[in-house]
């Protein structure tokens, strides 16, 4: 398998993925010994050095099982976004112009623009860099949270468990445009089907059944009037022997039936069997980090489906790309660094026809 040893925990690359190991390698990334080794001021190394680290540690969660050369092809904007701050304009040498000219008001308007966009600061455009794989049809089943992990959301592609716009598709690298829904059939979704322990406890109820059928099979076989008379004379002698113990049995029969009415109704294995209409849904272990659903998606878990509404953006204080990282952070700056020189611009006739299937 490809992905069996990406959460190697000498490396603890971050992946997009639910599983316990990759939260772990996140957390010793964030939190843990390794924070010092990403979120560091001062560093020995060359800056190059520095950008390489960077690149890998990005690359390692957008899009790792995407060869590099390919990324660097296909994957990046024709237009890698600047991250770097504008330099300081002088606004003493406009307002001074300004007032030259009698224009005061132009001059106080030009102040305050500058002010708010100082408070405003800029937007995270580096994450911008990976907006092409999130459109990624095996990326926005994950993001949907349809898969555990982009790894089975890609295998569920492959294997034909997916619909794009109500039609087969088994083309993990296609890329979206605003508008395609894509289905993913509920059988291949793992969290949607029975535990192991609910499918014994169902077999063996369906083994007793028949057992229990059998049984009144055979005997059927026996007179009905003898039945009914054995059946009336076990009625009179226990209604003459205990009348007053019949009645408490009533009596904590209908105390029981009003306490289960007022409890709210559990899930079991007899729902699964009777065929109700609700759905079972078991949480993977260590997903609650991961429960949550980017704006430009609509997902309907009724019908398990997603529609890619639009292409991810960024605002001052916000980007709509998940990443691990600090969207405006410095291994975001120090990655665009190396890609801003090391983008492959040429394309011929015959790299065009291998560009992996872009809607637009």
């Amino acid at each position: 398998m490809r992905d069996a040893k990406v959460y190697n925990f000498k490396r603890a690359l971050p992946r997009m993925s639910w599983h316990p190991h990759n939260l772990y390698n996140l957390w010793r990334r964030s939190f843990g010994a390794l924070e010092k080794v990403t979120n560091r001021t001062e560093y020995q190394e060359t800056l190059n050095w520095r950008r390489w680290t960077a690149k890998s540690l990005l690359r390692a969660y957008h899009g790792d099982y995407i060869n590099e050369k390919i990324f660097r092809r296909w994957y990046l904007p024709e237009n890698l976004p600047d991250v770097r701050p504008p330099e300081a304009t002088s606004l003493e040498s406009t307002v001074e112009l300004n007032k030259w000219a009698l224009r005061n008001n132009a001059a106080g308007m030009a102040a305050r623009r500058a002010e708010e966009e100082k408070e405003k600061g800029l937007a995270p455009v580096g994450s911008l860099m990976f907006s092409e794989v999130e459109r990624r049809i095996d990326v926005v089943i994950f993001r949907a949270c349809f898969s555990h992990s982009v790894y089975d959301a890609r295998r569920m592609v492959i294997h034909g468990n997916v619909l794009l716009n109500g039609k087969k598709h088994t083309n993990p690298n296609t890329r979206l445009a605003p508008g395609d829904m894509v289905s993913v059939d509920p059988k291949a979704i793992r969290f949607l089907q029975p535990r192991p322990e609910a499918k014994e406890d169902l077999e063996k109820e369906v083994e007793e059944e028949g057992e229990e059928g059998e049984e009144g099979e055979e005997g059927s076989s026996k007179p009905v009037e003898d039945e009914t008379a054995s059946e009336e004379t076990s009625a009179d002698a226990e209604a003459s022997a205990k009348p007053e113990a019949a009645s408490e049995e009533s009596d904590a029969v209908d105390v029981k039936s009003k306490d289960r009415k007022n409890k709210p109704k559990a899930w079991s294995v007899t729902d699964l069997k009777s065929g109700s209409n609700l759905t079972p849904f078991h949480l993977p272990p260590y997903a609650s980090p991961f429960i949550f659903i980017p704006a430009y998606l609509e997902a309907s878990f009724a019908t398990c489906s997603v529609v890619y509404l639009r292409h991810p953006t960024a605002r001052p204080g916000y980007s709509e790309i998940p990443t691990p990282w600090d969207a405006d952070g410095e291994v975001v700056r120090l990655t665009w660094e190396w890609y801003s020189k090391r983008r492959m611009r040429i394309r011929s006739k015959s790299q065009l026809a291998r560009m992996p299937e872009n809607r637009q």
